[in-house]
């Protein structure tokens, strides 16, 4: 009985370590990202929380995939100024609507919730100053 529930233990333990991001940190890599040009704005999508690893949905940034909902993962896509619709979708859709001005930055993250059959990942509008904090360490997984 021991000797199962160690390997039972082993595999849930790989099928988590799997799902969750494995780039470099944020705090390790930001400064060498590209400034923000003075025409666009910056935003950052990040799930910064193991719970559902397995649960990956594409992220579509105005109906454009930019990437995929990865636990402890970030990326971030620079847009010109306007309104943009950040979709996630599981068994249900979930869509956040915000507005992007010239060299603002936001921040995304990708919250899970239970769902029937599988979790929810839903996109939630952060203030700064909390999204700031909350990303730094988060593993890069953009192009």
């Amino acid at each position: 009985m021991k000797f199962i529930l160690k390997n039972l233990a082993v595999i849930l333990l790989s099928v988590y370590l799997a799902g969750c991001a494995t780039g470099p940190k944020f705090s390790e890599i930001s400064a060498s990202f590209a400034t923000v040009s003075p025409d666009k704005g910056r935003i950052y999508i990040y799930r910064n929380s193991a719970l559902g690893a397995a649960i990956q949905p594409e992220v579509r940034v105005n109906d454009e995939i930019t990437g995929k909902a990865v636990a402890n993962g970030f990326y971030y896509i620079d847009r010109a100024p306007g309104n943009y619709k950040i979709k996630t979708s599981t068994e249900v859709e979930r869509q956040l609507s915000l507005v992007l001005e010239k060299g603002q930055t936001r921040y995304v993250r990708l919250n899970v919730s239970m769902g029937f059959f599988v979790g929810h990942v839903y996109p939630e509008l952060v203030e700064n100053s909390i999204g700031e904090k909350e990303i730094q360490q988060c593993s890069y997984t953009g192009k």
